[in-house]
């Protein structure tokens, strides 16, 4: 999903520089959504075959004629400014975040704030409260510039209608859980440091698990409904919930209605989308007013057969399995890392050892550039996931929609014109910011997927 899911992240990556290495990286990357449109912070990314281990087969048939993703002239340049801005915001912040940590470090920031937290108590707890409410607010101001740049730009292009008060208020909406939260993993990091400095990434790593997966099982519950107002779709479009309910029987699940709902994402976006949250008991699968407004009948069909894909296909839970082999190796590398910095530049910074305080924004600046690295495969993942979503949406909506391939297809290419998605990106813009196959990409596979023609069996939906 778009907006809700930058909240999220936003939320997970002021965990990320808050408190713990463990839910630092596992927070920021975990895809605690599986959503049928890219997040703001890049767009639909490029293409992966993905049929459980199966390459998919999609040669175009005879005589078909493909209509590839297109927006008018005007259009398409606004959407090519729109995505260089953005990506121009996301470079500028990462290089303020790095700038911001180096000068934390080099003038000592973090030594003062520990040095008072010590002088004040000798109990640990108020030491974390001391140390860590001003560090996590510094931070967070760090986020706002870039933040009211990309809510800026949202709105001078028409996707989103929140006005600034709105905008502020939600930010600190956010950032006041993240900062209870923070502090609270503040302290119980830094306890694990100081009983285990050497094995402190293993420790951390195991800790993390249980932290993240509450917090994905939260997120429905208590998070999301702080910034957007959630309701039964059988409540608010009993004949949608119906048509939805034959998709569901299709695919031989049962996906209860209580599991359905409807997002009021028109009170702040223009933007349509949808997507599958939570896990275990709080997952459940939420469709925007923006989609149902601006899409039709088999349209919204369809995109919920991507989401249903997603629920039944436990792309969350696979996503939580990625990201703890990726943290094993992010917290190994970064131990070994912060270790090396402490080392070489420990004295100049005040940085008594790992265990003190005041190495908070070394370990920040160490998981911050790992995460930089990992950028490309977390977005590969993602890709891998969008494709198998798409394909299992296809699937489960054959014999209910009719042309369900065209369908499909209008509907990305629907999608491209209200999202402004930028046509033909790059390879590398794609390996980078792209965490959903390409519009393209998409539009191509939906016109050219059609097992039951060549009297193969589909994938996932028998």
């Amino acid at each position: 999903m778009a907006h809700l899911t930058s909240v999220v992240k936003s939320f997970a990556a002021i965990v990320c520089v808050s408190a713990i290495g463990a839910v630092l990286f596992l927070a920021a990357s975990a895809p605690a959504h599986a959503t049928w449109a890219s997040w703001p912070a890049g767009v639909p990314s490029a293409f992966q075959s993905a049929s459980e281990g199966r390459q998919t087969e999609t040669a175009a048939p005879q005589n078909a004629q493909l209509i590839p993703y297109k927006l008018p002239p005007e259009e398409e340049k606004r959407a090519i400014d729109y995505a260089h801005l953005r990506r121009q915001i996301y470079f500028l912040d990462l290089l303020f975040s790095i700038a911001g940590l180096l000068l934390i470090l080099q003038i000592a920031v973090a030594p003062r704030l520990r040095n008072a937290a010590e002088r004040l108590s000798s109990k640990r707890p108020l030491q974390a409260i001391v140390f860590g409410v001003p560090f996590l607010v510094l931070l967070w101001l760090f986020t706002l510039p870039s933040a009211a740049a990309g809510h800026s730009l949202a709105r001078y292009y028409g996707q989103s209608v929140q006005g600034w008060g709105s905008w502020l208020a939600d930010a600190v909406k956010g950032g006041a859980v993240v900062l209870v939260l923070a502090v609270v993993l503040l302290w119980l990091f830094y306890g694990l440091l100081r009983r285990s400095p050497r094995r402190w990434w293993f420790y951390a790593w195991l800790g993390s698990l249980p932290i993240l997966v509450f917090l994905i099982f939260v997120e429905p519950l208590v998070l999301e409904p702080l910034f957007f107002r959630f309701t039964p779709l059988a409540d608010a479009d009993p004949q949608l919930a119906a048509q939805l309910e034959r998709v569901v029987q299709r695919g031989g699940e049962n996906i209860p209605e209580s599991r359905m709902f409807l997002m009021n994402a028109s009170s702040k976006l223009n933007e349509v989308n949808a997507y599958v949250t939570g896990i275990g008991a709080s997952q459940r699968v939420v469709v925007w007013d923006t989609t149902i407004k601006r899409m039709t009948r088999p349209e919204i069909l369809f995109v919920f057969g991507h989401e249903m894909g997603h629920y039944v296909l436990h792309h969350v839970r696979n996503g939580i399995i990625f990201t703890a082999g990726v943290l094993f190796v992010a917290l190994l590398a970064g131990s070994y890392a912060l270790q090396w910095a402490l080392a070489r530049f420990g004295a100049a910074w005040k940085i008594r050892g790992v265990d003190d305080w005041a190495s908070l924004p070394a370990l920040i600046l160490v998981l911050l550039l790992f995460d930089l690295v990992f950028t490309p495969i977390d977005n590969a993942y993602s890709r891998h996931l969008e494709h198998q979503a798409d394909q299992y949406g296809l699937e489960v909506v054959h014999g209910i929609v009719p042309e369900a391939p065209q369908v499909a297809a209008r509907s990305f290419q629907k999608l491209g014109e209200i999202d402004l998605s930028e046509p033909a990106p790059s390879e590398a813009v794609k390996i980078w910011f792209y965490d959903h196959p390409t519009l393209d990409e998409r539009i191509f596979f939906s016109q050219t997927y059609d097992p039951w023609d060549k009297g193969q069996p589909p994938a996932f939906v028998k």
